[in-house]
């Protein structure tokens, strides 16, 4: 009697996921696992042994021990709308460990003001659970019908509301972690004081995967505003966009809700592409700024705003002004605001930084970066727009009109170090809400504090000393 050729370790491994997982969620096919291992744009495209679809914590904790016992490299993932590569698998050894079955609201209490999330729940989803209980989640940025509230806590997401509610650790309560080894982290608390020791929940946060699996998290919500008040606004100049943004937070305090400052080439670039837009106003102008004003009553809101908006223009900071008349239209301004990444790639290859300087910086950041790209490429197009009001700026450039994307997309590198040295010496981060992941990974270290460094080494190694979560990611 023969006997059973002996499986391979790779089998193994396969057969050993499976009988965690299930084996219709351990994807080997190249078809099936495809969606996984291309970034949304193209930049990045990577390979895997499996995709791995836990369905519970328990499930995430055991494949973390499985991975640490054969020292497996892991890499999580959301929703795969990560623009740095951080989520992205590189290499036959490597297993993706996707989280979107991870998708159970715990818990919604508007008592507490808090709803408890799993990682896979969409940032949609989780929005909408918010306002049917009559509260506000505020966190809100263009991909959120399909990323996942644990990918944005491992990015420490950014967007619109970062001005009046903060980034997306400025959101949670308390976290729940599966560590390199298995282990679970308990920390969902919900409590708004809590001095007993380190706040770990803050090393997970921003740590884009490489410390510990994020599987669910409770995070804040608020009252929901009744009234709004929507502007788009023509501006000479960054500068002037900025002498608004003082103006606007010394009126409406608290109520600023959003002030983002957008490039007329952006708003040309949604014009040519964009479906159901159209110009806010009768004459262009080189800059515009986006503010609203959110609260509880619609008619103080609006006097505000006419006061901001009549002293601006009054003082020569703003041209023209148009006051949205109904949600209708404030929803037209905000989608010009909101298709600006997306029509780009109409305009051929685009090189993107994601930069944060301090608001006094930014005019003079916004002269210096367009000039030198200007200058390195003749014929570029910089598109910048972004939350000016944080700091944080979407510095894109297009490519000259006909020009061939690939050569043009070849230069990257050196647009990257040109306009990262210019937010660099103007006190700026070369990161302002997209993260590190692979893109940026190699300018950390010219870029951080080298005590700063260390210690993220050192953290690194201590949670994950075998180095199997996300390796080859930030650091």
């Amino acid at each position: 009697m023969s006997l059973p050729a002996p499986s391979s370790p790779e089998t193994a491994l396969i057969d050993a996921l499976a009988a965690i997982v299930g084996t219709r969620h351990v994807l080997t096919e190249p078809q099936a696992m495809a969606p996984h291992l291309v970034e949304w744009r193209g930049l990045y495209r990577g390979t895997a042994r499996a995709v791995v679809r836990p369905g519970s914590t328990a499930e995430v904790a055991a494949v973390m021990r499985l991975a640490s016992e054969r020292r497996v490299p892991v890499v999580p993932q959301g929703g795969n709308t990560g623009l740095v590569g951080g989520q992205i698998p590189f290499g036959d050894d490597q297993i993706v460990l996707s989280l979107g079955r991870l998708d159970r609201l715990r818990d919604v209490d508007p008592v507490t003001d808090t709803i408890v999330a799993e990682a896979g729940v969409t940032l949609q989803r989780l929005r909408e659970a918010a306002d049917g209980v009559d509260r506000l989640f505020p966190l809100s940025i263009a991909a959120e019908g399909s990323c996942t509230i644990g990918g944005n806590l491992a990015t420490n997401a950014g967007g619109t509301a970062v001005l009046a509610y903060g980034n997306a650790r400025d959101l949670v309560l308390g976290l729940e972690v599966v560590l390199a080894d298995g282990r679970i982290w308990n920390g969902l608390g919900r409590l708004r004081k809590d001095n007993t020791g380190y706040d770990l929940k803050h090393l997970f946060v921003g740590s884009e995967g490489t410390l510990g699996v994020i599987t669910a998290a409770v995070l804040k919500l608020f009252p929901k505003p009744r009234a709004s008040a929507t502007a788009f606004v023509a501006v000479p100049d960054p500068a002037s966009a900025m002498r608004i943004l003082e103006r606007a937070r010394g009126e409406a305090g608290g109520a600023l809700t959003t002030f983002e400052l957008m490039m007329r080439r952006a708003v040309e670039f949604v014009l040519s592409h964009g479906t159901g837009v159209r110009d806010p106003l009768a004459d262009t102008a080189p800059w515009y700024v986006l503010i609203e004003l959110t609260g509880q009553d619609e008619a103080a809101l609006a006097e505000r705003m006419e006061a901001i908006l009549g002293a601006a223009i009054e003082a020569g900071e703003a041209t023209d002004a148009a006051l949205a008349a109904s949600l209708d239209q404030a929803r037209a301004f905000w989608r010009i605001r909101d298709l600006m990444s997306e029509v780009q790639a109409h305009e051929g290859g685009s090189i993107k930084h994601d930069i944060a300087v301090p608001l006094a910086a930014m005019p003079a950041f916004l002269d210096e970066a367009i000039a030198a790209v200007e200058a390195l490429v003749p014929g570029c197009r910089p598109a910048a727009f972004g939350h000016a009001g944080d700091g944080n700026i979407h510095f894109n450039v297009s490519q000259p009109p006909g020009a061939d994307k690939a050569a043009y997309i070849a230069g990257w590198e050196a647009m990257n170090a040109i306009v990262h040295a210019i937010a660099t010496r103007l006190g700026g981060s070369i990161s302002a809400e997209h993260g590190i992941g692979i893109l940026k990974r190699d300018l950390l270290p010219e870029m951080k504090d080298p005590v700063g460094l260390d210690l993220m080494r050192t953290l690194k190694a201590s949670l994950d000393p075998l180095g199997i979560l996300n390796p080859g990611k930030v650091l």
